[in-house]
C-alpha cells in the first residue's frame, strides 16, 4: 500500500485543471450496458473506482478500451450476472442493476461494498425496480431481479429517510428508458451527476425530461444506440481544492469547473472570509485565503444544498479557523471518522449525534494518521498542508478511489508531498 508524506508549511499557488466527475462517470459507464452499440465516454478520471467499473464491465463480457481519459465500451454480448468478487470493492456497482435488468430482463448483482460511512441500504433501488414490474429476491448475498415480460412504466417515489437517493434515481431512470410506457420519478435526486447521466441517456436515444428537478419523466423506447459523451467536471474535487486554497493558498486557480455546481461551497467559503472569483464564463475560478478567516456553520443537504462529500474537507479548514464552527451532516450522521484523526494532529473537535463543534487552534501538529474513507482522507491531506512538521497519511488507497493523481496536482501547486510505498 502507498502512503502520502506531507511536509507542512509550504503555501500552494498556481493553477490546475479539474478532472471529470467520478460520481458521474460510474453510472454513465454502467449505462453503456443498455445498448449493443459503441459508446465513447470522454474525461473519465483515472481513479480506482472507474478502474473497478471497467473491470466489472469487462467481467460481464463487454469489450472495453481505455486510453487518455477516454473509455470506449461495446456491450454486444453480455452476461446477466455481476458476482461478488468483482463488485465488492465499490458501492456504486449497485447501479448495474437497472441497465442489466432492462437489457437482459434478468440480473444477479451481489450486494456491494464501498466506504464505511454509515448505513447505505439498497432497498429504494429494489423498490423502484419492483414498481417497474420486476420481482426481487435476495439469495446468498445477491440481488436477483427478474422481469421476463419486460418492464412497465410507473410512478415511483424515491424519497428515503435522509432524502432522495442519487444512485437509486440513476438505477430507476436507466431501467425505465427501455420500459414500456411512461415512468415518473418523484422525490428524484437533483444532483448534477443525475443530469449528466440523463444527458448521456438522451444522446443514446432515450426520452427523459425533468432531470435536475424533483420530478423526472421517462418515456420508454424499444432500443438505445451508441453515442459520444463528455463527463462534467468533478465538483467535489473542485471543492476540495477550493478548501485547500482557503487553508494554505496564496492564490489558486481551478480550470474546467462549473460555477453553478459549486454555489453552496462557494457561499460557505465566502461566509468564512475567503475570496472566490469566477471568470465571466463560469468555467474557472481563483480562490484567495482571507486575511481574517471567520468561523461558520454548515448543514449538509441534498443538492443544491451543501454536499455531504465536502463536510470533512471543511472540517479540516475550520480546525485552524479562529472561533467556533459547527458542521452538521444530515445525510450520513456517522460520517465523522476523520475527526478522531484530526484530533491526533491537535484539532479541538467535539462530535455528537451527527454534529461536529470545531474550536479553531492556531496550528496543527504533524502526526501519523489513517484514512478511513474517501473524503476523510482528503481532509487529512488538507490539514497536513499547514501542520507543523511531516505528516504520514496511511491507507492512501481510499483517496485514490476518487481523486485523480492528487499528489501530482498538489506538487504542481508547490506543495511538498511525496507518495511512497509502505
Amino acid at each position: 500500500m502507498d502512503k502520502l508524506i506531507v511536509h507542512g508549511g509550504t503555501p500552494i499557488h498556481g493553477a490546475i485543471t479539474i478532472s471529470g466527475s467520478k460520481n458521474a462517470s460510474l453510472p454513465i459507464l454502467a449505462a453503456t450496458l443498455l445498448t449493443d452499440e459503441d459508446c465513447v465516454i470522454r474525461r473519465v478520471p483515472d481513479v480506482s473506482d472507474t478502474n473497478y467499473m471497467v473491470q466489472i464491465l469487462t467481467g460481464l463480457g463487454a469489450d472495453v478500451e481505455r486510453f487518455s481519459g477516454t473509455v470506449r465500451v461495446t456491450a454486444a454480448d453480455i452476461s446477466d450476472t455481476a458476482p461478488y468478487d468483482i463488485v465488492r470493492r465499490m458501492r456504486a456497482s449497485v447501479c448495474m442493476m437497472g441497465p442489466l435488468l432492462a437489457r437482459k430482463r434478468r440480473c444477479v448483482v451481489a450486494l456491494p461494498g464501498g466506504c464505511v460511512i454509515g448505513d447505505r441500504p439498497v432497498d429504494l433501488h429494489i423498490r423502484g425496480l419492483e414498481a417497474l414490474g420486476a420481482t426481487a429476491t435476495i439469495d446468498g448475498g445477491n440481488v436477483v431481479l427478474e422481469a421476463p415480460d419486460g418492464l412497465r412504466g410507473a410512478t415511483i417515489d424515491l424519497c428515503g429517510t435522509n432524502g432522495p437517493t442519487v444512485l437509486g434515481t440513476d438505477n430507476v431512470m436507466m431501467a425505465a428508458t427501455l420500459a414500456e410506457g411512461i415512468t415518473t420519478i418523484t422525490s428524484a435526486a437533483c444532483e448534477p451527476e443525475v443530469v449528466d447521466l440523463a444527458d448521456f441517456l438522451n444522446a443514446m436515444g432515450a426520452k427523459i425530461t425533468g432531470a435536475g428537478t424533483p420530478v423526472i419523466t421517462i418515456e420508454g423506447v424499444s432500443k438505445l444506440k451508441g453515442c459520444v459523451h463528455n463527463v462534467i467536471p468533478d465538483r467535489i474535487e473542485a471543492g476540495t481544492f477550493m478548501a485547500a486554497a482557503a487553508l494554505a493558498g496564496e492564490g489558486v486557480t481551478l480550470r474546467r469547473v462549473h460555477e453553478g455546481h459549486l454555489a453552496a461551497i462557494t457561499a460557505v467559503l465566502r461566509k468564512a472570509g475567503h475570496q472566490v472569483h469566477f471568470n465571466d464564463s463560469g468555467d474557472a475560478c481563483t480562490v484567495l485565503r482571507g486575511d481574517t478567516p471567520m468561523p461558520a456553520e454548515i448543514v449538509t443537504e441534498p443538492y443544491p444544498g451543501y454536499p455531504t462529500d465536502m463536510q470533512a474537507q471543511m472540517t479540516a479548514l475550520f480546525a485552524t479557523t479562529p472561533g467556533t464552527s459547527v458542521v452538521v451532516d444530515t445525510i450520513f450522521p456517522q460520517r465523522f471518522m476523520h475527526c478522531a484523526e484530526l484530533k491526533r494532529m491537535g484539532a479541538d473537535i467535539q462530535v455528537s449525534d451527527g454534529k461536529a463543534v470545531i474550536t479553531g487552534v492556531k496550528q496543527l501538529s504533524a502526526a501519523p494518521v489513517m484514512a478511513s474513507d474517501l473524503r476523510a482522507s482528503a481532509a487529512l491531506v488538507l490539514a497536513a498542508l499547514t501542520a507543523k512538521g511531516t505528516t504520514e497519511i496511511l491507507r492512501l488507497y481510499h483517496i485514490d478511489r476518487g481523486y485523480e493523481h492528487i499528489d501530482e496536482k498538489l506538487l504542481s501547486l508547490g506543495a511538498n508531498v511525496e507518495r511512497v510505498r509502505e
